[in-house]
């Protein structure tokens, strides 16, 4: 069977002059339909179908960028080439403005043709082939990297590089996104061996750790504070690096940043990693130093209730003066509002929102069918997570505070994982219902498969019985009970979960963003 060539509409009325290059794309493969006129062009446009089209701009009858406005409305996605001799500016301007694919001056070059082709026509083809002879390369330097990580640094320089792969092979071959999915899970397995040996000795030597949910106020916000910056820290609930990359191409023409990540702290839930974050304390010290504002497990009370007195007790602690203000964004009307107040806020110091939806559409993926249609696999998830950011009040809130001059922090108090593998525990009726860490006093379980906390005073958890301790689980398994267990399994796999050890629940973005 003859392979399909590649078809260029090639419109110039000095066409003839034109054969060698012709000859030559055709003697690439590639063929050619010469006409002398924008009419020609627009009625070839209507009978046949091309890959692209080269347009010379200075023709009698139908000029260039009259002719290129018609083939738009005919065939708005067929990249169109304009070749002139001229450079006016004004020319290059309402060509950019018509959407053309690319700009070239006369007298052209084949090679400038074949180029310009191979950037308009072959572009993903090259990219994904490039993209993937590019990770075939690096996959055994990450293998490497994955068994010689020994420090909290090194594992984010491996995390870096597979969220960076990731989106790199988003729209590549299946086979190199499954090798790469291999890779992720042989790193999450030996990440959750090295948060075993290290995450005590973490929380028993603050001074000596990486930098944790705790210690983002006294070490990112308020030296900023005390320089006399006005800030505003904006927390994304369950909001991961790869969330981060496909976001930031949004904010790109309004701020530089400087990108980091942090560690979570265990659970990697919101009641215990957002609520050490605002008190600058760990759980089991907010619960000793203001019973009045910790909500343990067992309560039916909303455990994110306490957020603005948790912040005013840290910045009181450290002695500090700042004057702050604390919104929480549920949805487009709690947005609207906060635009409309963005002017008041400019009289405070700190300025602290937090957004529910990434960890809203996590819970709705869970629950809702249309829901995980939508967001199948993690480049939808991904996907979704910008729509929202781009077309509700989120990136508009981002613009404003821009055109004010202020900084802000982005983060989030911890990341998500999709769980694929259960694991079977047994609890009495008090157990939390979270399914990537579970607390409580007779718990039943396979200590091979989890990292247990047996003394939670020990990494700063408070403990609601004597006895109670802390199981987490690891890679992509989730705790699932013997009741009921093949729909309760069939319900909760391929969910986004967060609660357990996973590079994407404790590795987690921190980018400060100054207005450009």
């Amino acid at each position: 069977m003859a392979i399909k060539k590649d078809r260029i509409l090639w419109a110039d009325d000095e066409i003839d002059l034109l054969k060698p290059h012709i000859l030559f794309l055709e003697d690439k493969g590639y063929e050619v339909v010469p006409v002398i006129s924008g009419q020609d062009a627009i009625d070839c446009t209507r009978e046949q179908s091309f890959d692209i089209i080269f347009l010379d701009e200075n023709m009698p009858g139908l000029t260039g960028l009259e002719t290129l406005a018609v083939i738009k409305e005919i065939n708005p996605n067929v990249p169109v080439v304009m070749v002139t001799k001229s450079e006016e500016e004004s020319i290059m301007n309402q060509a950019i403005g018509n959407k053309i694919a690319d700009y070239l001056i006369k007298p052209v070059n084949p090679h400038q043709l074949l180029l310009s082709i191979k950037k308009n026509v072959h572009k993903n083809v090259i990219i994904s082939e490039t993209t993937t002879v590019g990770y075939q390369q690096e996959f055994g330097r990450i293998g490497m990297q994955i068994n010689d990580s020994l420090t909290a640094d090194d594992w984010m320089e491996v995390y870096k590089k597979l969220v960076y792969w990731e989106l790199e092979l988003e729209n590549s071959h299946v086979q190199m996104a499954d090798m790469l999915r291999m890779q992720k899970q042989e790193a999450n397995h030996a990440f959750g061996k090295f948060i075993k040996k290290n995450y005590v000795d973490w929380i028993l030597n603050p001074d000596q750790r990486p930098l944790m949910s705790p210690d983002l106020f006294k070490k990112k916000v308020f030296p900023l504070l005390d320089n006399e910056e006005k800030l505003f820290f904006i927390l994304i609930d369950n909001f991961r690096l790869d969330q981060w990359r496909v976001v930031k191409e949004l904010l790109t023409d309004y701020f530089t940043f400087d990108e980091s990540l942090y560690y979570s702290i265990l659970p990697t839930a919101t009641q215990y990693a957002r609520n050490a974050i605002f008190s600058g304390l760990m759980p089991l010290q907010i619960e000793e130093m203001f019973p009045e504002l910790w909500v343990d497990e067992e309560s039916e009370e909303g455990k994110n209730l306490n957020e603005a007195p948790f912040i005013q007790t840290q910045i009181d602690r450290f002695r500090k003066k700042y004057s702050f203000s604390y919104n929480k964004i549920y949805d487009s009307n709690y947005g609207e509002k906060l635009l409309g107040n963005i002017a008041s806020l400019s009289h405070n110091q700190l300025n602290v929102i937090v957004l529910n939806f990434v960890d809203m559409l996590s819970h709705a993926r869970t629950e809702s069918k249309m829901i995980r249609e939508l967001a199948q696999s993690e480049a939808a998830y991904r996907s979704l997570t910008k729509s929202w950011f781009q077309h509700s009040t989120t990136l508009e809130l981002f613009r404003r505070i821009a055109e004010k001059g202020y900084k802000i922090i982005l983060t989030t108090d911890h990341g998500t994982i999709r769980v694929d593998n259960p694991l079977k525990v047994i609890g009495d009726k008090n157990t939390n219902t979270n399914l990537r860490y579970k607390v409580g006093k007779n718990l039943n379980y396979n200590p091979k498969e989890i990292f247990e906390i047996r003394d939670p005073e020990k990494v700063g958890l408070p403990s609601p019985n004597l006895s109670s301790k802390y199981i987490f689980a690891m890679n992509e398994d989730f705790f699932a009970y013997p009741n009921n267990y093949n729909y309760y399994v069939s319900y909760y796999k391929n969910t986004f979960q967060h609660g357990g050890i996973s590079m994407e629940e404790m590795m987690i973005p921190l980018i400060t963003m100054q207005p450009k």
